[in-house]
């Protein structure tokens, strides 16, 4: 059976409107959660550089002299951010000297591409700084 349209019949009809609605939407909402999760990504980022950065200081404050301290540090920031950063990890010393019951503070940087997954290939340089002090009754080497 078909339906005869009156010429009198209201032609401003909402029959098909939520299809086109969902049809619009639907990108715009993916979209929108992938943007999400890429700054949740590097959010994620962020908390893994200063976890890096404290880990270089404490790894770098247990040691004996400034250049084991250095080596120590970049080996503890390369193993926490191996998989975070797309490039080289920094790691430089912030703090002057070396001397017992002083501060060691180290300054660990890296790229990492939290957008990549939208097709946004934009490096965005992170870095993060912590500080453990130097045990003052150590024996130096």
């Amino acid at each position: 059976m078909t339906r005869v349209r009156d010429s009198g019949e209201d032609l401003s009809s909402d029959e098909g409107l939520s299809t086109i609605e969902v049809v619009v939407l639907a990108p715009v909402l993916m979209l929108f959660i992938l943007v999400l999760v890429g700054f949740g990504l590097l959010v994620d980022a962020r908390g893994a550089i200063d976890g890096a950065a404290r880990d270089a200081a404490r790894a770098g404050s247990l040691q004996r002299d400034e250049t084991s301290a250095m080596g120590q540090a970049r080996a503890a920031a390369d193993a926490d951010l191996g998989s975070t950063c797309s490039g080289p990890v920094s790691v430089r010393q912030m703090s002057a000297g070396f001397q017992a019951g002083r501060l060691f503070t180290v300054e660990v940087s890296c790229q990492v591409r939290g957008l990549a997954m939208l097709g946004l290939n934009i490096g965005t340089q992170l870095t993060g700084r912590s500080t453990a002090p130097l045990d003052p009754y150590r024996r130096a080497s």
